[in-house]
């Protein structure tokens, strides 16, 4: 081998530098010429000193647990490894170095917390620097900040920001998790006078959270805790703490709030310090993310902005995002500068957020409202907003008294710095823009959780999630990301089993059982996203890890939904007889559940829109949704049977499998006629029953033509929503109905997704006539459960899926679905063992396709004709076939 292991890594964040706890799993890419399985040799090093050096098992090249001793607190580590084998080794790879964070139990820092000027209106706080003052004798060799909040915070010392990490220390679920960073800050520290500063705001721990604006719940009183490490050149140390000593005073930053908006003065110089309280927070140990940082990770000039009147102009960036607004031009002192985000403008040109006000049945709307203010002191300062985010494409900027640079206007875009693993092209324009927007709209609600939306609510949908995780893991490296936010889901989950609607959950639904809300928690197809989204990772990136810290949240919502069904039926049944019939127990039809949720809206005679919950919330709360209910309930308990199995628990596995199937008899029973029709009659009925195998063998052809005739009956539209609508086409495809599938992938009037290009969008839409034929805006127009249809384009038209039974892309398979709209198509994946890249191309009755195939990987490559070619290994495989010809 020539080639050496490359892209070593271990499992979790940093911001600097990668940081772990004491034993992290290190994990690397083997040599692109290693043909067959080998075994590894890995070396180590901490703090300079030497590790013994281990030797792996064949192919353990994935999350190898820590070989050595566990680490202390703040050590520096490098470790590189290299292939052996029978006609020699490779040659090393490269370092890779890493920190261990400042474990829990030797923080020795107090929790600071500001001297609050009265009770604050939430929303409309500001935000406080906690600062002191250090003395530091020559020679600094190294400094290290280990720092975190129950709030937002940045910190600084002497002036200079600490890092590139926003947001922090990000969105947990405060009571249980709470994640620190580290910084390199030696270049900051001078000798002699030294000043820390942290700035800390509200945050997602007390600011408003949700689409009515409520206050989160985590606590009333926020905190900081940091512990600055100095090594003298002599090899002293010197540790700066939080504690009694701190000063506390109101920053230039008036009001900070994540979803109102930010003020910032800079006329306010330092406030008098007063001393700060200490020890009024609780909070649970600290612990490091597995999650890579909020960044800025692009930079956008507005590519028009637009004078409506005097002081209003309206700056379009072209692309809606979620971030902030840098401005460098701030005018004279005393000048006040207003910014409206949002993601439309109007007919008049003007920004409207009206679609994005917060309604519910029977109450006056809550107006949507993203803003910030400035107010310049005439020194050239710039203006950038850290203490809140906001999504948006335009802006509406007002300022009275001075005029506006446009190219002052810089749109920040923020979100997690996901590391791309998939790329995707063909040789049709639309579906190149489909992905580009759908992944647009996914990297506007990864910041730092997976939200619905990153305007009107910004919550961590359980249910979004695990409908776009399957397409995520093919666009980026999301297992870190995804793990921090399973973390939250099982923090949140209830005593009784039931996973929360969202998490983190600023409402703390599990403490307030008898709230309304806790009526709607516990949802098919929501809470489900504890099994559904840890199977995904494992099957993905092969993380063992993954399902067993998730095992018995997994079994506690499985047992919660098993018990529900068992015990609680529809009204509708109860009416038909008192006494359930013996398939009923395994009916999951008591309780709530959203149902499909977002399908298209029915058009009343004059053309207006009915939204079934507005209309009749009574009506739609009680309407009979077992059916989807019935079908998630087998889905997760069959999941949970395989995710037993891998984990070794044989005799959970058998039982849950025996449940499973007879969840599946039940649900034919009740809702699947003996000619394949569901009792539902819907699109997302059959999408359900096919892609989940509910249907039996003899009854899938009738099954699949009756979606096709509901499909045609709509106009050769869908009908599907969130649940359903990423498996719409696959399931399509793989009945034999590619030629239908294509039609609604192209189809150009709503509902349907070449709309929204139509229709200007740069994001998915919530929902399906976000902008209708008027130029009206409904709903949020950054929704990304919809853009679950990409996937449609890596496993069909592009053709690149796994194999039934491998993980972490051991086995793959490339069959594309040719279309004469599409003449060819490209891409490539980042799997654990290396690229895999596709290329096909079809001129006249030749079909070429291109296959790399990394290492410790196999092959099955399939033409639109059904010729087979079995067990194409590393390396390059190049093939022209005539179609038409025999196999």
């Amino acid at each position: 081998m020539r080639n050496a292991p490359h892209d070593l890594g271990i499992d979790s964040g940093g911001d600097d530098f990668p940081v772990s706890g004491p034993a992290p799993r290190l994990s690397w890419k083997p040599p692109s010429d290693a043909a067959h399985p080998v075994v590894y040799e890995v070396q180590c090093t901490v703090d300079g000193e030497t590790r013994a050096t281990v030797t792996t098992a064949t192919d353990g090249h994935r999350f190898l647990a820590w070989p050595w001793a566990a680490l202390d607190s703040g050590r520096r580590v490098a470790w590189r490894v290299r292939a052996l084998g029978a006609g020699g080794g490779s040659p090393w790879s490269c370092w890779h170095a890493f920190e261990s964070g400042l474990a829990a139990a030797d923080w020795r820092a107090r929790w600071i917390s500001p001297a609050e000027s009265g009770d604050g209106e939430y929303g409309r706080r500001p935000a406080y620097a906690l600062s002191t003052r250090f003395q530091v004798p020559a020679g600094v060799r190294s400094a290290r900040l280990y720092a975190t909040a129950l709030g937002v915070y940045e910190a600084y010392v002497n002036g200079e920001r600490a890092g590139t990490a926003e947001l922090t220390p990000g969105s947990t679920s405060y009571d249980r998790t709470l994640y620190a960073q580290a910084y390199d800050v030696t270049a900051a520290v001078v000798t002699g006078d030294n000043r820390i500063a942290i700035l800390l705001s509200d945050g997602w721990y007390r600011g408003q959270v949700g689409a009515f604006r409520q206050p989160a719940g985590w606590g009333t009183v926020p905190g900081a805790r940091a512990e600055l490490h100095l090594v003298h050149e002599d090899g002293t140390r010197q540790v700066v703490r939080t504690d009694g000593t701190w000063t506390s005073a109101e920053s230039a930053i008036t009001r900070a709030d994540l979803m109102d908006g930010q003020t910032t003065d800079f006329r306010v110089g330092p406030g008098s310090g007063q001393p700060v309280l200490v020890d009024q927070v609780e909070a649970p140990p600290i612990a490091w993310s597995s999650a890579p940082p909020v960044r800025v990770v692009e930079s956008r000039p507005a590519q028009s902005v637009q004078q409506l009147e005097d002081g209003l102009w309206i700056a379009d960036f072209g692309q809606n995002a979620s971030g902030w607004i840098s401005l460098s031009d701030l005018g004279p002192a005393g000048i006040r500068t207003v910014i409206d985000y949002g993601e439309h403008v109007g007919a008049d040109g003007d920004l409207t957020t009206t679609h994005l006000d917060a309604t519910r049945p029977g109450q006056a709307p809550i107006p949507f409202v993203q803003r910030d203010e400035t107010v310049s002191a005439g020194h050239g300062e710039t203006f950038e907003p850290r203490h809140t985010v906001h999504g948006f494409r335009y802006a509406r900027v007002r300022r009275d008294g001075a005029p506006l640079d446009p190219a002052s206007l810089v749109m920040r875009v923020v979100h997690s710095d996901l590391r791309r693993t998939g790329t995707f092209s063909c040789g049709h324009q639309d579906l190149d823009r489909l992905h580009d927007i759908a992944e647009w709209s996914f990297r506007g609600n990864a910041v730092d959780v997976p939200t619905d939306c990153p305007t009107r609510e910004r919550l961590a949908w359980t249910g979004d999630y695990q409908v776009f995780a399957p397409t995520a893991t093919r666009l980026y490296d999301v297992l870190g990301f995804s793990r921090k936010w399973l973390r939250s889901v099982r923090d949140d989950q209830l005593p009784d089993g039931r996973i929360a609607n969202f998490s983190p959950d600023g409402r703390r639904i599990k403490h307030h059982l008898d709230d309304q809300f806790a009526m709607m928690t516990g949802s098919a197809g929501w809470g489900d996203a504890i099994v559904a989204v840890p199977w995904e990772l494992y099957q993905s990136y092969g993380d063992r890890e993954v399902l067993a810290e998730s095992w018995e949240a997994m079994v506690g919502w499985v047992e919660w939904a098993l018990t529900t069904a068992r015990t609680a039926r529809h009204p509708s049944r109860i009416e038909s007889s008192t006494e359930p019939l013996p398939h009923e127990q395994y009916l999951w039809d008591g309780s709530f559940h959203w149902g499909e949720w977002a399908e298209p809206k029915a058009k009343a005679a004059d053309g207006t829109r009915i939204d079934p919950v507005q209309a009749d919330p009574v009506a739609w709360f009680m309407a009979d949704k077992g059916e989807i209910g019935t079908a998630f309930l087998y889905r997760s308990t069959v999941t949970l049977a395989r995710v037993a199995r891998v984990l070794g628990r044989g005799e959970d596995a058998a039982r849950y499998a025996a449940i499973a199937e007879r969840i599946r008899d039940a649900w034919r029973t009740e809702f699947l006629s003996p000619d394949g029709c569901t009792t539902g009659d819907t699109q997302a009925g059959y999408v359900r029953a096919l892609s989940l195998e509910l249907v039996p063998d003899e009854l899938r052809e009738a099954a699949a033509t009756r979606l096709v005739e509901l499909i045609r009956a709509a106009g050769t539209h869908l009908t599907t929503g969130f649940l359903a609508t990423g498996d719409l086409l696959p399931v399509l495809a793989d009945t034999g109905h590619a030629d239908v599938a294509y039609e609604l992938l192209l189809q150009r009037t709503a509902p349907s997704w070449l709309y929204m290009l139509d229709r200007g969008a740069t994001t998915i839409w919530e929902d399906w006539e976000g902008v209708d034929d008027a130029g009206t805006a409904h709903d949020s127009l950054n929704h990304y459960s919809k853009g679950a249809v990409v996937r449609f384009l890596y496993t069909h038209i592009l053709g690149l899926r796994q194999r039934p039974g491998s993980i972490a892309w051991e086995s793959f398979e490339v069959a594309p679905v040719p279309h004469p709209a599409v003449g060819w198509a490209r891409g490539t994946h980042e799997s654990p063992q290396g690229t895999i890249a596709v290329e096909w191309r079809m001129t006249d009755d030749l079909f070429t396709v291109t296959v790399d195939v990394p290492p410790a990987t196999t092959a099955r490559i399939v033409f639109p004709d059904g010729t087979i070619v079995e067990h194409v290994s590393c390396g390059r495989f190049s093939a022209t076939r005539r179609m038409g010809e025999g196999s």
